[in-house]
């Protein structure tokens, strides 16, 4: 799905601003909030904007310990651990991956007791072979997408430019 300029400003207004109307988001915007709106529903539709929930602290929340547990699995029980993965409350997030180990988490626990109670569970689970745990330290880079929004918008605007020059649209 192509995201042009005006995408991207609005993908940034709604990361920026997230508690704002959609009056307010066509007014900041300069547009139609009938245009607007219809890009906010195919931007919805086309997988881009997943949710509108918000962005949680697990440490504010009691669970200031990060690690990354990668997990092994027994050959043919992948999707048996997975499922039981999602009864770990702890486990934010759950990934198969490639290399080292079949999955990949991110658990989040009170304090490093708390955080082997976690791994001793994980452990227990059937077609679990091994883990291996990599404490967080500091987060360096939060979850973002709005810089990798931000060059998508402006690669495809720089894809428009040779066109429209070529259409005489815009002075070389």
């Amino acid at each position: 799905m192509a995201v042009d300029e005006l995408d991207t400003r609005i993908l940034r207004l709604l990361l920026e601003q997230p508690r704002t109307s959609v009056r307010e988001y066509a007014r900041l915007l300069g547009i139609a909030r009938g245009t607007l709106q219809a890009r906010l529903d195919r931007l919805e539709r086309d997988g881009v904007i997943t949710g509108t929930s918000p962005s949680l602290s697990a440490a504010a929340l009691g669970h200031p310990v990060l690690a990354f547990v990668h997990i092994e699995v027994t050959q043919g029980h992948l999707d048996e651990v997975g499922e039981a993965l999602a009864a770990v409350p702890e486990i934010v997030e759950a990934f198969s991956i490639t290399g080292g180990g079949d999955l990949l988490t991110r658990v989040v626990a009170r304090d490093n007791a708390h955080l082997e109670d976690v791994v001793q569970k994980l452990i227990s689970l059937p077609g679990v072979v091994r883990t291996r745990s990599e404490v967080a330290l500091r987060e360096r880079v939060p979850h973002r997408l709005l810089p990798l929004v931000e060059s998508i918008g402006r690669a495809e605007l720089g894809s428009r430019v040779p066109a429209a020059r070529a259409l005489g649209v815009l002075d070389p």
